[in-house]
């Protein structure tokens, strides 16, 4: 059974509806995660649905509503139903926007899930380490008027699509992990991508709420949700 709650627009009446759905591996804060963006969007003007069951994905009537979905799922399993009524709606020309574990490690069995999203979590060598974060297309709006930014985080390696347009990357040092054959190895970090007529981004920041408390990491998914729903990016913070 779908458990849906929905958040009005914080002013008048919207055409604009947003679909958060959380769940999966408690690991990666989902609930939290959730509770973070879910206001920020109301503050948008969106009607907000969040959901704490992918059984909403199955209903083509209520999906065909949503300009934006937020996937916040770690691992698990999708049935056939819950991926068509996803996949359909994307095809059709929702915005999928999203983090980490949360939309990269959702449905490992799903390959064209992976295909839709454009990557896959394979490790994190040395769990939580300092890395950086470098911008390699600053003129692009999602990452426009940010600088390069450190993280203290997980580092996420990843198989990736190649015809991903990649906004920003991280390299790997091959000191964490035991894993020096990676040395200098650069993952795509930040990418977006169309689907059908969706329009997917995603970023591999944000192993749990808290790593939202970096500035950066948090601009960069507001301008990500704005992009994959058509809407004008509107900066609210900048660093260069």
């Amino acid at each position: 059974m779908t458990t849906a709650k929905t958040m009005k627009a914080s002013k008048g009446k919207t055409t604009k509806s947003a679909l958060i759905v959380w769940g999966g591996w408690n690991g990666h804060t989902p609930k939290a995660c959730a509770d973070l963006f879910a206001p920020w969007l109301k503050s948008k003007g969106y009607r907000v649905v969040v959901s704490e069951s992918l059984d909403i994905y199955a209903d083509p009537v209520k999906m065909k509503k949503f300009s934006l979905i937020v996937p916040i799922w770690t691992m698990g399993e999708i049935t056939k139903e819950q991926w068509a009524g996803l996949r359909g709606a994307v095809l059709a020309g929702a915005g999928v926007a999203g983090w980490h574990g949360g939309m990269c490690d959702s449905f490992r069995t799903n390959t064209e899930y992976q295909f839709m999203t454009g990557g896959q979590w394979v490790a994190h060598p040395g769990g939580i380490i300092p890395h950086r974060i470098n911008i390699t297309v600053p003129s692009d709006p999602i990452v426009k008027g940010l600088k390069d930014f450190d993280m203290v985080s997980e580092q996420y390696l990843m198989h990736t699509d190649p015809s991903n347009e990649t906004l920003a990357t991280t390299t790997f040092s091959g000191k964490h992990g035991n894993s020096p054959w990676i040395k200098g190895t650069v993952m795509p970090y930040v990418w977006k991508r169309t689907y059908g007529k969706g329009r997917v981004f995603y970023t591999a920041l944000g192993h749990v709420a808290d790593d939202f408390k970096v500035p950066e990491a948090m601009e960069i998914v507001k301008r990500g949700m704005q992009w994959a729903a058509r809407e004008r990016i509107k900066p609210e913070y900048t660093s260069a």
